[in-house]
């Protein structure tokens, strides 16, 4: 980045130097002339990141004036250096960067902590639509159990489970698939997995799907047999389906849980009341 940087300090160093003569102004002191740069540097990454051209813009004019210079004290500052015996242009400039590498740190850690929040709120508002530790199967009777339809809203939903076909099940391996996929409006169905179930050793199971506004139910049949049924022996634990809800919803709701317990306390409402009783 350093080097990158660099670079476009002589580019801007070299605009600023042939766009005027060194005429008699204001000397800029160091620190100052350094947050100029700063400044400039920002605004060159912003014309580039939005590909504004800048051919008839005199755009470091407002950045000078910010801090009470003119052009003209710029272009003198910086000719002066070439006079002073202990100072280096280049000392300056290395400031400015120092500046802006400490501060993308910042807006790193920053980033760093609004998707801790994303991921706080998510997990606070995530909730189970439909939870069973354990569903026995020994009849055909009982396989609509492991029928399931879910309302939807946008976001995101995971099933989990586990499931076991023992020995007393009188269905061929192939013959068992668990079908689950989400819905539209109209019927359509999109996200149809189909999944063949083992026997005689624990499986765990688990899908995620995505839904927006289009989608309407979720449907998991997890019991469906491609020959003639016969008697099923299947145990299934820990069945859940939770909802997440988006990112954006979750931090909102997030946002407003807060709100309510600081703005919105017992104590406030009873302050209130005593108020009014006064009154």
């Amino acid at each position: 980045m350093k080097k990158s940087l660099l670079a476009a300090a002589s580019c801007l160093l070299l605009s600023i130097l042939f766009a005027g003569s060194c005429s008699r102004h204001k000397i800029i002191p160091d620190g100052e002339l350094a947050q100029i740069f700063h400044d400039a540097f920002l605004t060159n990454a912003y014309l580039n990141a939005e590909r504004v051209s800048s051919d008839s813009l005199r755009l470091y004019e407002p950045i000078f004036a910010r801090y009470g210079y003119t052009t003209e004290d710029v272009y003198n500052t910086i000719g002066n250096f070439s006079k002073r015996k202990s100072a280096r242009l280049g000392d300056v400039v290395e400031r400015a960067i120092d500046m802006l590498e400490e501060e993308g740190k910042v807006y790193d850690r920053e980033v760093a902590i609004l998707d801790t929040i994303d991921h706080v709120a998510q997990r606070t508002f995530t909730r189970a639509v439909v939870s069973d530790s354990l569903i026995r199967v020994t009849s055909l009777r009982d396989t609509s159990r492991l029928n399931l339809t879910v309302d939807l809203s946008p976001g995101e939903y995971r099933l989990s489970l586990e499931y076991r076909i023992d020995s007393l099940d009188r269905n061929t391996s192939h013959e068992i698939r668990g079908i689950m996929w989400v819905e539209r409006s109209n019927g359509v169905r999109d996200n149809l997995y189909s999944i063949p179930l083992r026997r005689n050793r624990t499986e765990r199971l688990s899908r995620r799907f995505t839904v927006d506004t289009m989608h309407r139910k979720l449907r998991i049949s997890l019991l469906n047999f491609s020959g003639a049924p016969q008697r099923p022996s299947i145990t299934v634990s820990d069945l859940k389906v939770e909802y997440i809800p988006r990112k954006e919803e979750a931090v909102e709701q997030l946002y407003e849980q807060q709100l309510a317990i600081r703005i919105f306390a017992d104590e406030f409402f009873g302050a209130a009341l005593a108020k009014d009783s006064l009154q």
